[in-house]
């Protein structure tokens, strides 16, 4: 979780002083997850997201997904950074890791092609959303599918278990960044507009729920920029390549004609990011405090790249 958190964070500041300071923490973590790693290739783990609350098994899939986008936004770290064979080190630690992933993790599970939680999970879980948000889509469609049946899905957003009556909105927010990324946009977007109005406009404001029938709903501030990240990572599918870089997969929802962000603190830089639609594509324009423009058409194939001034 440090090595994926801080990695990101390092790039999206765009403060190469910041991201050498954090390098050694990050450089540690993945030593420690090499002797954490097993026979299968996978990393062991005693805890996960829900800290206990339901069984994890001695491996877990949000660990392994975690460590998955840990590498590869470590290795675009560690080349800005001048490190080349870093770079190349994690990236093939992190193709290892995902096709572990998929043969460890991959199966069956009520009636669904997507992952089981730990070895002997048989029932569907919440965090079947996490190699969506990392990009891993070798079970996009039937996890999709998963997340959204009646094992899952409830008016309170999704269940941590099949079964189940626990709801945690962290798992929730992770899975509308998932979905948005995955170019689920138009379902996920009802779920989200319910969402948004029963959390931000609705009863129980102005958080997220940290967890429910525990804690008679209690609020967890924290968990609101998991929110934010929904739009920003999701929707507008910003994912950080450079201390000045990133790319975008802009999933603009029908019916909408715009969408934009303004006044964005990110990769040292300040911005607008405006999406409009024309015919069948997306015009992207990003607006830098100085006045100066960027202007990218999308085609909603191959992610956008933008390379600030």
């Amino acid at each position: 979780m440090i090595a994926y958190g801080a990695s990101r964070y390092a790039l999206t500041t765009g403060k190469k002083e910041i991201a050498k300071e954090l390098w050694p923490l990050i450089t540690w973590c993945f030593e420690y997850l090499e002797r954490k790693k097993t026979s299968d290739n996978v990393i062991a783990s005693d805890n996960d997201e829900l800290e206990g609350r339901f069984y994890a098994g001695e491996v877990n899939l949000s660990t392994n997904c975690l460590a998955y986008g840990g590498y590869l936004t470590s290795a675009t770290l560690a080349e800005k950074l001048g490190y080349k064979e870093m770079a190349v080190f994690f990236r093939e630690k992190a193709q290892i890791l995902r096709i572990a992933i998929e043969k460890y993790f991959g199966a069956n599970v009520q009636g669904f092609d997507t992952y089981r939680y730990h070895i002997n999970n048989d029932k569907l879980r919440a965090w079947i959303c996490i190699p969506l948000v990392m990009g891993i889509t070798e079970r996009e469609d039937q996890t999709i599918k998963a997340l959204f049946s009646d094992y899952l899905w409830t008016s309170n957003g999704i269940l941590t278990e099949s079964g189940s009556k626990t709801f945690w909105d962290r798992s929730t927010l992770y899975a509308f960044r998932g979905l948005f990324v995955s170019g689920a946009t138009d379902k996920c977007m009802k779920c989200f507009s319910y969402y948004s109005a029963i959390r931000l406009l609705g009863e129980h404001v102005p958080y997220p729920v940290e967890a429910w029938p525990e804690g008679d709903q209690r609020h967890l501030s924290a968990e609101s920029a998991l929110y934010c990240r929904a739009v920003t990572e999701g929707l507008f599918g910003i994912y950080p390549t450079g201390l000045n870089e990133f790319t975008m997969t802009p999933w603009l929802p029908q019916g909408w004609n715009m969408m934009e962000l303004r006044n964005i603190k990110a990769f040292d830089r300040s911005f607008n990011i405006k999406v409009s639609r024309k015919d069948s594509l997306e015009i992207v324009t990003i607006k830098m405090a100085n006045g100066m423009s960027i202007v990218k058409k999308w085609d909603k194939k191959e992610p956008i790249e933008i390379v600030l001034p």
